[in-house]
């Protein structure tokens, strides 16, 4: 399942990043090894769809990170305004 949130920073020297869910919550750690499009650099405040993973004890982490066109942002919530009206 999918779930969508905004970087909160990524240090592109360590190759890990962190994500602030749009649902509220903890926020999550990510590696540049789960972004979908590694050729280019995840900047503060992009909308990303992940899904999560957890290991172990470990807090869960976003993983198979892609990023949302403003476009597909706009659909999204379009689609989200017909289901709850």
């Amino acid at each position: 399942m999918s779930h969508y949130g905004n970087i909160k920073s990524y240090d592109s020297d360590k190759g890990r990043g962190v994500i602030a869910p749009e649902q509220g919550g903890d926020t999550l750690a990510f590696v540049k090894a789960d972004l979908q499009q590694q050729a280019s650099e995840p900047k503060s405040g992009q909308r990303y769809a992940y899904e999560t993973r957890q290991v172990g004890g470990d807090q869960p982490q976003a993983i198979n990170l892609r990023q949302q066109e403003q476009d597909e942002k706009t659909d999204q919530r379009k689609q989200a305004e017909r289901q709850q009206g």
